[in-house]
């Protein structure tokens, strides 16, 4: 017996402007907040507030001189960016590739799917970890901000 209802179609991908929409969007907010950071000096005092395990404890966090950081280097000075927090300037090289792929995949109507095993989370906890307690130690007062 011949079906008479045609067999239902798989959907094709989204048009293009919505498959861009959200890296786009992604990327206007750092944009917007690196601007806003370029803008609004934080090596003035006032403006932003003190990290609160440096102001309770006198220990520097993994994200202390992350806004003077990325005030340098958005200001093309990468030695102070690097001197101020150099794993912020290693996190804006990640968060550059990562769009671009993402941009990539979004444009070829592929779905991107980041599927991170578990070691590379705890390396990733390990290496902050070891960064912070060398920057609170004299001989690594060089990562100090």
């Amino acid at each position: 017996m011949p079906s008479s209802a045609a067999a239902p179609r798989e959907p094709g991908p989204a048009p293009l402007a919505r498959r861009l929409a959200t890296p786009l969007v992604t990327l206007a907010g750092v944009a917007a907040a690196f601007a806003y950071v370029g803008t609004v000096d934080p090596n003035e005092p006032g403006h932003y507030p003190v990290c609160p395990l440096l102001r309770l404890t006198g220990i520097y966090c993994p994200g202390c001189g992350g806004l003077r950081s990325a005030h340098a280097f958005i200001h093309g000075d990468l030695t102070i960016a690097l001197g101020a927090n150099a794993m912020a300037v290693a996190g804006y090289g990640v968060f550059a590739v990562v769009w671009m792929v993402w941009l990539i995949h979004a444009v070829r109507g592929v779905p991107l799917r980041v599927a991170v095993a578990p070691v590379w989370w705890w390396s990733l906890g390990g290496v902050l970890l070891v960064f912070s307690v060398i920057r609170n130690l004299p001989f690594g007062s060089a990562l100090a901000p």
